[in-house]
């Protein structure tokens, strides 16, 4: 099972970038995590701002992302409303993942979140945290929380709860 994480944004910090690399190349040979990193709308600030822009650039994010969806990749939505998972739990649903076949792509909105169309399409919709996390720095918590829970699933020392 191929794991892919569609992120919104292509600029991040190299302290991003590091810290994401480390845990891809901690996972599995048979479960790799790759970064996709899709534009981010144009924003214009001051008084080229128009009223609803932030929905056209929520949208046109979207669109961005559902055309990098694979068909019959499982689409699994992080979003501030979605379900809470633990690390626990997030162990069980990739051990369910990798059960069912097929590849998984995890979706990270930019700063004004996921499109309304990308989550009506996801399969799941998870919450990292009911805090409000900067986009870049969710690259690098996802990464983390994928190679906790691997090593839940295999009962490796690294996660000590």
């Amino acid at each position: 099972m191929k794991i892919r994480l569609l992120a919104v944004g292509t600029k991040p910090p190299n302290w991003v970038d590091a810290a994401f690399a480390e845990y891809a190349k901690r996972m599995p040979r048979d479960m790799p995590l790759e970064l996709v990193q899709i534009p981010a709308a144009k924003h214009l600030g001051g008084k080229g701002a128009k009223a609803g822009s932030t929905t056209r650039f929520i949208r046109q994010e979207g669109d961005k992302m559902l055309l990098q969806i694979g068909k019959g990749e499982r689409l699994i939505a992080l979003d501030e409303g979605g379900q809470a998972v633990s690390s626990q739990g997030l162990s069980t649903k990739l051990q369910s993942w990798r059960d069912m076949g097929g590849d998984v792509c995890l979706a990270v909105g930019g700063s004004d979140g996921l499109a309304p169309a990308l989550l009506e399409r996801a399969d799941e919709c998870l919450s990292l945290s009911s805090l409000t996390l900067p986009h870049y720095l969710v690259r690098v918590v996802v990464a983390e929380a994928l190679y906790r829970a691997w090593s839940i699933c295999i009962g490796h020392p690294y996660h000590r709860a």
